[in-house]
């Protein structure tokens, strides 16, 4: 008998702008769902995805927002560059590969900016953990950049018990 290998895909694109990252982990997740994931990985997944996203839209594309005074929820300052954001998934079997990109600013020094720590933002309070907490919560991480070209984030996350091999 001949032996199927199930394949699932999908893509999303959308405007590099702070609300949609939530839209964007949640769609990752129901992208998954079918799988029957543990909570431990849908939060690992959710958790790598936010961070990818959010590197596009604060670092791809410098687009950023804050607020006044602790409990105003009105912005006090909001600024936005245009550009997109694409998320591609795909399940073969039961590793899922999520890719990030943009074609933003790029990153000049890929090592550097994936040091635990490091920002090019302390400005704005970021942890430069974002890279760290991608590469702890799946099991592979590969990043791509060209300066003034963009961004592509692939990440894979073996689903269910069983040791990661790191063969598609």
């Amino acid at each position: 008998m001949e032996q199927v290998c199930v394949k699932n895909e999908m893509m999303l694109e959308f405007d590099a702008i702070s609300s949609n990252e939530s839209f964007a982990r949640v769609a990752v997740a129901a992208f998954i769902a079918p799988l029957n994931p543990t909570l431990e990985e849908m939060n690992d997944i959710k958790t790598a995805v936010s961070e990818a996203v959010t590197n596009s839209i604060i670092h791809g594309y410098e687009n950023f927002y804050g607020y006044g005074k602790y409990g105003d929820k009105t912005p006090s300052y909001i600024v936005v560059h245009p550009g997109k954001i694409v998320i591609r998934c795909s399940l073969t079997e039961d590793v899922l590969q999520i890719e990030v990109e943009d074609n933003g600013q790029g990153i000049d020094d890929i090592d550097r900016a994936m040091e635990p720590l490091f920002t090019t933002k302390p400005q704005l309070e970021r942890s430069g953990m974002g890279f760290a907490f991608m590469e702890a919560f799946m099991d592979d991480l590969e990043v791509e950049s060209e300066p003034g070209k963009g961004t592509l984030v692939r990440m894979k996350k073996k689903m269910g018990s069983g040791s990661w091999v790191g063969e598609e």
